[in-house]
C-alpha cells in the first residue's frame, strides 16, 4: 500500500452509520468528511470534541458536491446521465412513452412513474436540483385581458392552464427546488411569435427564481448540430438575486463523425435504389425551387445536420456515404453515439423506437458540463452561509 493511502477494516455499523450521515449532510465525499475530521483534530487538539467547527474547517469543493435531482419528462434518461457525472442522485423520475420506460428501466433499473399530469405531488421527494425536457406547447391567453378588466388576478395559472407547462411550474411552486434546469428546442423563444417563452419566462420569474437562458450546440461535445435551449433557474430566497452562474464554454477538441461509425454495419441500413432515387429527385425539385430542402450526405471529418425524431422514417437528414453503392443510414447504436450514450448502455427495443428515442433525447455530455456549473454555484452558497448548512435549512431560514 502507498504511504500516502490508509486502510481501516471492520468499522463498526453504528460509526459507518454516522460518517455516511455525516459527510451526506455535509455534502462531502467520505474521504473528504473523515480527512476533515483528522486535520480537525491535528490542527486544534485542545477542543473538546473533534467535530465543533468542521463545517467551516473544510472547504466545499465544486467537484465533489453531492446533490439530489428529480428527472421529469425524462424520457431516455439524458438528464439523469449528466447530472450523475456531476455528482448527482436521482430520487425521482417520470416518463409516460411505454417504449422510452423500457429502455430506461434497462439502463438505470427503474421505470419512471408515468403521465405526469397523474402525480400525487407528495409523492415527490425533497431534491436539490429539477430537470426537465419539457414538451413546447402554445399558450392560450384569452380571457387574460378581461380578467385585467374586473381586476381578477390570473398569473401563470391562467395563462398555462391545460398545458404540461403548467404542471412543471406547479410542481416548482409546490416543492421549491433550490434550482431547476430545463431544456426544449431552439425554437422556443420564437414559438408562436414568443408567446411561449414570454410566458414561460414571466411564469418562472413570477415563481421567484433568476432565470439564465442560453442556446447551445450539441457539436462541440458530440459530431451534430444539435442546438437546445437550456434554461436554469436559482430560488432568490436561496441565492438572492445575482447567483455567479454563467454556461459553460464548449471544449475546443470537437470529436469527428467518423468516430461514432461501426466497422461493419448491417446491409439492412443501405438504401435501396428506389428510396435512394426518391431522395435524390425530392432534392433536385427543391433544389430548382429554390429551397435547401434534401438529405444531408454527412461529412466523415466533421459533423452532422441534427437527428431528429424521425429518423426511422427515412433517414434523410443523416446519410453516409459509402466506396460502394448507395449511401446508408445510422445503425441504432450509431445514433446512440451520435448523442453520447455509451456502447455499455444496451438497446432494448427495436430500431423504430430507437431512432424516435435517441432524436427525442438530449445530450448528455452538454447536461454534464451545465451541470457542473450549477454544482459551482451550489458550492458558492454552501460557503459563504458560513456554517456549511443545507440549502433547505437555508431556504427555511430565509423565507
Amino acid at each position: 500500500m502507498a504511504k500516502d493511502q490508509l486502510l481501516v477494516k471492520k468499522v463498526p455499523a453504528d460509526l459507518r452509520n454516522w460518517i455516511d450521515q455525516e459527510a451526506l449532510e455535509r455534502r462531502m465525499t467520505l474521504k473528504e468528511f473523515v480527512v476533515g475530521v483528522l486535520r480537525q483534530a491535528r490542527s486544534e487538539p485542545e477542543r473538546g470534541t473533534l467535530f465543533d467547527g468542521l463545517r467551516t474547517t473544510v472547504k466545499f469543493e465544486p467537484a465533489a458536491l453531492p446533490f439530489k435531482f428529480i428527472d421529469l419528462f425524462a424520457g431516455i434518461g439524458g438528464f439523469r446521465i449528466g447530472l450523475s457525472r456531476a455528482g448527482g442522485r436521482c430520487v425521482f423520475s417520470s416518463e409516460w412513452d411505454k417504449s422510452a420506460q423500457k429502455t430506461y428501466a434497462a439502463w438505470f433499473g427503474e421505470t419512471p412513474h408515468g403521465d405526469i399530469n397523474k402525480i400525487d405531488f407528495s409523492e415527490i421527494p425533497d431534491h436539490d436540483i429539477l430537470a426537465a425536457g419539457f414538451p413546447c406547447q402554445p399558450f392560450s391567453i384569452a380571457g387574460v385581458s378581461k380578467k385585467n378588466s374586473l381586476g381578477r388576478a390570473h398569473g401563470f395559472k391562467c395563462q398555462t392552464q391545460g398545458t404540461l407547462f403548467f404542471q412543471l411550474a406547479s410542481i416548482i411552486e409546490v416543492k421549491r427546488p433550490p434550482v431547476f434546469m430545463l431544456e426544449n428546442v431552439k425554437n422556443l423563444q420564437s414559438h408562436d411569435k414568443g408567446q411561449t417563452w414570454k410566458v414561460i419566462e414571466n411564469t418562472l420569474r413570477e415563481l421567484g427564481y433568476c432565470v439564465f437562458s442560453k442556446v447551445i450546440d450539441a457539436a462541440a461535445w458530440v459530431p451534430q448540430h444539435r442546438e437546445r435551449i437550456f434554461i436554469v433557474g436559482f430560488d432568490r430566497k436561496v441565492f438572492g438575486d445575482n447567483p455567479p452562474f454563467s454556461f459553460p464554454t464548449p471544449p475546443d477538441n470537437h470529436p469527428k463523425f467518423r468516430s461514432i461509425l461501426e466497422p461493419n454495419p448491417d446491409p439492412r441500413f443501405t438504401l435501396t435504389d428506389h428510396l435512394w432515387k426518391y431522395l435524390q429527385d425530392y432534392a433536385k425539385r427543391h433544389k430548382e425551387k429554390g429551397n435547401g430542402f434534401g438529405f444531408g450526405m454527412a461529412d466523415l471529418d466533421g459533423v452532422t445536420r441534427t437527428l431528429s425524431a424521425r429518423y426511422y422514417k427515412d433517414g434523410s437528414e443523416v446519410l453516409i456515404p459509402q466506396a460502394k453503392g448507395n449511401p446508408r443510414r445510422l445503425t441504432p447504436r450509431e445514433a446512440a453515439r451520435l448523442m453520447g450514450y455509451d456502447d455499455n448502455l444496451p438497446i432494448v427495443v427495436a430500431a423504430t423506437p430507437a431512432y424516435k428515442q435517441f432524436g427525442n433525447s438530449v445530450v448528455p455530455a452538454v447536461v454534464e458540463a451545465v451541470a457542473k456549473e450549477i454544482v459551482k454555484v451550489l458550492s458558492w452558497q454552501l460557503c459563504r452561509s458560513g456554517n456549511g448548512c443545507l440549502l433547505k435549512s437555508s431556504r427555511r431560514a430565509a423565507g
